[in-house]
């Protein structure tokens, strides 16, 4: 068979919903507002087929630049080879749902604006993956096995 290049070609898992979760969207989705500057991650939905994102965009997170009542316009970043290129996309409401990645930082401006007010000293930011400190290990006992691989020899692998 022939490979297709069609629009929604080669998507058969990725606009599918989970178990039990398939249907029409709620009305939470409908409901949410959504501002200039928001962060919003596009995921396309396949019980809505008009106006459905390029595979492209699906799971990508963008800012919203434009809010038309049934629709909002988001720039999203779309690699081509050694370029990222911000694109313009407009999607429908039901094809998008606010993001979550600006709410550590958004609490943590929170925590620091009320220790200023306390004046107290502001809590940095620490990485999750922080290196331990350096410390030197001993040994309770004082042998240490030697771990380094043995050399093939075929005459012992074989048993010629």
């Amino acid at each position: 068979m022939v490979n297709s290049y069609g629009y929604r070609a080669g998507t058969r898992d990725l606009f599918t919903k989970r178990y039990k979760k398939r249907g029409m969207p709620n009305l939470t989705r409908y409901l949410t507002t959504f501002k200039a500057g928001d962060y919003v991650n596009v995921v396309g939905d396949p019980a809505i087929q008009k106006s459905l994102p390029h595979k492209v965009y699906h799971g990508k997170t963008g800012v919203v630049w434009n809010v038309t009542p049934r629709a909002v316009g988001v720039i999203v970043n779309k690699r081509h080879r050694q370029r990222v290129i911000p694109k313009r996309i407009n999607v429908k409401i039901e094809h998008v749902v606010k993001s979550k990645c600006q709410d550590d930082m958004k609490a943590r401006i929170q925590k620091n604006i009320a220790l200023q007010k306390e004046k107290k000293k502001r809590e940095k930011r620490t990485p999750a993956g922080t290196p331990r400190p350096a410390s030197i290990v001993r040994a309770k006992n004082k042998t240490v096995a030697d771990l380094r691989p043995e050399f093939f020899d075929p005459l012992k692998a074989y048993k010629v």
